[in-house]
C-alpha cells in the first residue's frame, strides 16, 4: 500500500488535503477528502484520486450525503482531483463501506457511456 509517513492510505480512508491553490470555482483550502483510487493504483503511484467532502453547498446530484465525525455532509464527486501524496496532512478516519458503496455506484454512473 502506499505510505502517507508510515501510514497505508487505501480506498476509503478519509485524510485532511490541501488543496490550494486553486483556480476559479475548484473547491479550496484544507479540508477532508476521500480516496477514491483503487488500491491497486495506490499501491504503485504517488497520487491519489481524491474527493473533496464538504458541510455547505447544494445538493446536486453527484454530491453524495454522508456522516463523519458527527458531521453532515457530502462528498462531492463533481470536484475529484489527483493530488500528490505530499499533499495528505493527516488521516482522519475512514467512510463507512455503505456510504463507499454509493460514492462507487454514483462514480460509475457519472462515467458511463
Amino acid at each position: 500500500m502506499a505510505m502517507v509517513g508510515n501510514i497505508q492510505a487505501r480506498r476509503g480512508d478519509v485524510f485532511l488535503v490541501g488543496l490550494d491553490p486553486t483556480k476559479g470555482s475548484e473547491i479550496q483550502k484544507t479540508r477532508p477528502c476521500v480516496i477514491i483510487s483503487p488500491d491497486e493504483l495506490n499501491e504503485h503511484l504517488s497520487t491519489y484520486i481524491v474527493a473533496p467532502m464538504t458541510t455547505g453547498g447544494h445538493a446536486y446530484p453527484f454530491r453524495v450525503q454522508c456522516r463523519f465525525k458527527g458531521k453532515q455532509g457530502r462528498v462531492v464527486l463533481d470536484q475529484l482531483r489527483a493530488v500528490d501524496r505530499q499533499r495528505l496532512v493527516r488521516p482522519l478516519g475512514r467512510m463507512t463501506p455503505d456510504v463507499m458503496e454509493i460514492v462507487l455506484s454514483a462514480l460509475r454512473d457519472m462515467f458511463a457511456a
